[in-house]
């Protein structure tokens, strides 16, 4: 151990950091993830009881990963003992395996890919994500998504089971397979990057721990897969949104539209960042959907404000995004654009041939192209449309008043 004290939150970091690559060490030796996130949990909790007195280890991972394997097989002994066919499987399974970090960065992509399987809910591929890669807690993910505790627990549960007992296996997919698999991993990622970036409700717009944590899983998809241009430009696209957070709410917590922001307030760290990955991804020259909406917002980054923003530039990578993605929430944020380029009448018609009534962003682009065209009572019509569709506290507050002020 090395000299000095470290705190309780300061384990709590490590294990955060760490949790993955445990797990997914522990479920290659074990051949099991129910077992391997189990020994996980005992190490941490040895950590939390020595390293505060002791001192951080010279390689943290590795003392967690051998204090686990070894009170795993402990444990699979003393059942084992008693005919319990399942702790023989996995005892056996480990005695054949090699605890050595050597291979940690294939097993962490067996891990993701494992979490990301097509077989299960894509609500539990989030909370599986989240919890063995992520290191969440049950109670944290719960907390995330809005379901009791409970729930979230037997989904959690549910989903290892399945994965044991459908035999969904525990490697990185053929290579026919990867392209699409690949897919599901990067959405997966974006799906909690945007929960936290637009809470789908709750009275806090931002979830800023969703974000950080999308982002961190991200850097790890790119550390495991370099040459995969779409993770480059996911992280791109995630660090250029994150980017915006500290002008995107007021100091009363309400909601910023990006004409209004003080661009001072973006982290030009963020920005430098995501702009480097995009130039990156340029140089590859082999588009794809994230890459895409990273260009976008790269162009929005290098704007001081939005009357000097390149409009026509994004409206062009628009268009490609439509051959990637042609969905009419893609269409919708075009015709944002083109109400830039060409005025809001023409981004109206754009906007009223989409199928979206459903989608308060849908009625919100209307109203305030209906606002700008002066065509008022039509406007408060498509607020009042707006408004029941969301459920989160920011965007109702911040519609209802825009509604209020025609």
């Amino acid at each position: 151990m090395q000299s000095g004290s470290i705190s309780v939150a300061e384990v709590a970091g490590v294990f955060r950091a760490e949790h993955g690559r445990a797990v997914a060490v522990l479920a290659r030796v074990f051949g099991d993830l129910e077992i391997a996130e189990d020994a996980v949990q005992e190490a941490f909790a040895a950590a939390v009881e020595k390293w505060p007195a002791a001192g951080l280890p010279p390689s943290p991972a590795g003392w967690i990963i051998t204090t686990a394997r070894n009170r795993a097989i402990d444990r699979l002994r003393r059942e084992s003992s008693r005919e319990d066919k399942h702790a023989q499987a996995a005892l056996l399974h480990a005695q054949g395996e090699p605890v050595e970090e050597g291979v940690v960065r294939d097993d962490r992509l067996r891990l993701i890919f494992t979490c990301c399987h097509p077989a299960l809910a894509l609500n539990v591929r989030v909370a599986l994500t989240l919890r063995l890669l992520g290191g969440l807690t049950t109670t944290e993910i719960a907390r995330a998504f809005l379901v009791p505790e409970p729930t979230m627990a037997q989904r959690l549960v549910r989903a290892k089971a399945k994965i044991r007992t459908a035999g969904i296996p525990y490697r990185v997919p053929y290579e026919a397979d990867l392209p699409e698999r690949v897919r599901g991993v990067l959405a997966v990622v974006y799906l909690i990057f945007n929960e936290g970036y637009a809470a789908s409700s709750g009275d806090e717009l931002i979830r800023s721990e969703l974000c950080l944590e999308a982002i961190r899983l991200g850097r790890l998809l790119v550390e495991l897969m370099p040459d995969e241009p779409e993770a480059v430009g996911l992280l791109a696209l995630m660090l250029l949104q994150e980017s915006r957070r500290p002008a995107r709410v007021g100091p009363d917590g309400s909601l910023v539209l990006l004409a209004q922001q003080d661009r001072s307030l973006w982290d030009r760290a963020l920005v430098l960042e995501g702009q480097d990955l995009v130039r990156r991804c340029l140089r590859r020259d082999a588009p794809g959907p994230y890459q895409l909406q990273a260009a976008i917002n790269a162009v929005h980054s290098d704007a001081p404000s939005t009357s000097t923003t390149a409009w026509d530039q994004i409206v062009q990578l628009y268009d490609q995004l439509l051959t990637f993605t042609p969905t009419p929430v893609v269409a919708l944020n075009r015709a944002v654009a083109v109400a830039e380029v060409d005025g809001p009448e023409a981004a109206l018609a754009l906007v009223d041939e989409l199928d979206l009534g459903n989608y308060y962003l849908f009625h919100a682009i209307r109203a305030d192209l209906l606002k700008r065209l002066d065509r008022k009572a039509a406007a408060r019509a498509a607020y009042a449309a707006a408004i029941p569709l969301t459920t989160n506290t920011a965007e109702r507050t911040f519609l209802t008043h825009q509604q209020s002020t025609l």
